[in-house]
């Protein structure tokens, strides 16, 4: 900033007095300084850094829960992650349409409640798969009933669990659930002014249409585990945390678990009353010849190709190849 001396002030007063020098002028001489507008009923109390570890923490939960709900009620069931913000809690139980469910629930040793809100789109075709139907959505949208509800219930516990399963890496939890309800504005469970983490997961139950689970989280529920909510903090642990001590009790701890391996030399088909009548002695023509390579399964996986052989008067099994892919038994 340039200061300007006593006659120099003076000049500058004479010209605009006489009008050689312009006012709007000077103005346009004017460094203009851009200012950021800031809410400050509506902080913002997550970072955007924090914002996507919560979108990559809870993709891994909708991953999580797609595959157990698939396989618990023999389904295709897709759930993804549309979108993680920040808003207050007003902001929430206004967007909240009519009929709904809110599943109340807690994460010990967090304290707090967090919310999930769960679309009639979702619940329905789920209910519905519950007790053996095809995963149909009624035509008109209505409010569950005590048995519906005791079966949404049941779902969330499971649920949770799965969600646990995914905070696993940043906070141990036991998720419990407080309560199931229908009309979000009868309950104020936080001050309308409290800055929530919105996550959005868009659902899809077997053919019948879209829907969508909403999960709220409340800053002071996510307040103590804020500062481990660093992508690189999670996934890339700096090599200083791990020193040779912990190196030397892995390679002990990895060195003690049994592998089970397991040779194929064939298949072959027989008939039940075949394979009753087998006796010592008899020929199984199996579906490979003698110079083809067998399989190697580890666990249930299989790894290698293999032929067949003896060392030190023992049968034995060279490895020939490595099998691209993995494929399950």
């Amino acid at each position: 900033m340039d200061i300007l001396s006593q006659n120099e002030i003076d000049a500058l007063l004479d010209a605009l007095s006489t009008g050689d020098v312009k006012i709007s002028e000077l103005q346009e001489n004017v460094k203009q300084i851009d200012y950021k507008r800031y809410d400050f009923r509506r902080p913002n109390k997550f970072s955007k850094e924090q914002l996507r570890t919560l979108q990559v923490l809870h993709s891994s939960f909708a991953r999580l829960l797609s595959n157990f709900l698939t396989g618990y009620l023999r389904n295709n069931i897709q759930i993804e992650v549309v979108s993680v913000d920040q808003l207050t809690y007003e902001d929430f139980i206004r967007s909240i349409p009519s009929p709904t469910v809110l599943m109340i629930f807690s994460m010990s040793p967090l304290k707090g409640t967090g919310i999930i809100q769960f679309d009639p789109m979702f619940l329905f075709p789920m209910i519905d798969l519950f007790f053996g139907g095809n995963g149909e959505s009624p035509k008109t949208i209505r409010d569950l009933t005590d048995i519906e509800l005791s079966v949404v219930q049941k779902l969330s516990v499971k649920i949770l669990d799965n969600l646990a399963i995914a905070w696993k890496d940043i906070v141990q939890v036991e998720p419990s659930v407080d309560s199931i309800e229908t009309n979000p504005h009868l309950h104020q469970m936080f001050s309308f002014n409290e800055i929530v983490a919105l996550v959005s997961f868009s659902t899809q139950v077997g053919e019948s249409a879209k829907g969508f689970i909403n999960l709220c989280l409340p800053f002071p529920l996510l307040d103590p585990m804020v500062s481990q909510m660093s992508i690189q903090r999670r996934f890339k642990p700096h090599p200083s945390d791990i020193d040779d001590v912990e190196k030397k009790k892995m390679e002990h701890w990895l060195g003690l678990p049994t592998v089970e391996l397991t040779v194929l030399s064939g298949q072959t088909w027989v008939t039940v009353n075949d394979f009753l009548q087998l006796q010592e002695g008899d020929v199984l023509l199996l579906d490979r010849r003698v110079d083809q390579d067998m399989d190697l399964y580890i666990g249930e996986q299989l790894k290698f190709k293999v032929q067949a052989g003896t060392l030190n008067k023992q049968l034995a099994v060279q490895i020939t190849a490595l099998v691209e892919g993995e494929k399950d038994v």
